[in-house]
């Protein structure tokens, strides 16, 4: 049993803070908005007004946040994550970030005698809840086979990836082809669909198909039936897709479907559609196509 913190209880974090629990750890936690966490709270969890008290209470402490600059909010300053660690301790961020923010943060920790880890994730609320969600890890190899068996906790595969900032690197060029392969499977089932054949049908065929990957088995029925709450909104992808994009400027790779599909991020955005999962990418281009969503 561990003694644990967890910074940002949203859908993935607060998930991923209950499964910790379910195996027998102590989580400390603290979100932005408390209310958000009360689930938690009634499943046995501790809570700590701030992320430095987070951090003080806690021997491991993870963090999972929107963006570079919430990274920054929850880490710095006199009642952030640095300011309550110390020797030994551990900062696992599972945030999706800059690569360069990543680096930084992790020599303010070392600055405090603790080491830090980036270790974001590969996989969606469903393979959370399934128990298959994979992990990449980027960080000192001691520390990453330290904290190696509490990463198997939460999902079944966890790889060292090299130093620092290489993980979530690792990340953004995994997440870049989410919103590429939802585009083209719109493409596929828009096609079908205007060639007669129902678009329930066409999903079915699509999601049993050899372009099925596990992405597409769990997003593809969304065009039908699209989520209440979003798994993983426009924002968060176009996020994504331009940190992409800037690090293939960066190491001179040319990322031309990712281009395309960010345009179309922007589209979504423009019709109100923000705050929807990425799947619904979907209700661009059956705009486009003269087809009701």
């Amino acid at each position: 049993m561990a003694n644990l913190g967890y910074v940002g209880l949203g859908v993935m974090g607060g998930r991923m803070a209950d499964r910790l629990m379910s195996k027998g750890h102590v989580v400390t936690g603290t979100n932005r908005t408390k209310s958000k966490a009360q689930w938690l709270l009634d499943r046995g969890m501790k809570w700590a007004d701030t992320p430095r008290a987070v951090a003080e209470k806690a021997d491991i402490v993870f963090s999972m946040v929107t963006d570079s600059a919430a990274l920054e909010a929850i880490a710095n300053g006199p009642d952030g994550i640095v300011a309550g660690l110390g020797s030994g301790k551990v900062l696992i961020d599972m945030s999706t970030v800059s690569p360069a923010a990543s680096k930084v943060l992790a020599e303010k920790v070392r600055a405090k005698g603790a080491d830090m880890v980036d270790s974001p994730v590969s996989g969606s609320v469903i393979t959370l809840e399934q128990g298959k969600l994979t992990m990449m890890v980027g960080g000192r190899a001691e520390t990453f086979e330290k904290i190696k068996p509490l990463l198997l906790d939460i999902g079944p595969k966890a790889t060292h990836v090299g130093d620092n900032g290489l993980a979530v690197s690792m990340k953004i060029a995994t997440n870049l082809s989410l919103v590429v392969q939802m585009l083209a499977f719109s493409e596929a089932v828009l096609l079908a669909e205007k060639s007669g054949i129902p678009r329930k049908t066409a999903v079915e065929v699509l999601t049993n198909s050899v372009i099925a990957s596990p992405m597409v088995q769990y997003r593809g029925p969304m065009v039908i039936d699209p989520p209440d709450e979003a798994w993983f909104d426009m924002k968060m992808m176009q996020k994504d897709t331009t940190l992409a994009l800037e690090m293939g400027r960066r190491v001179g790779v040319p990322l031309p479907t990712t281009s395309i599909a960010n345009e179309y991020l922007t589209a979504a955005r423009a019709m109100g559609l923000a705050e929807k999962d990425f799947a619904a990418i979907f209700q661009v281009l059956a705009q486009m196509s003269g087809v009701s969503a």
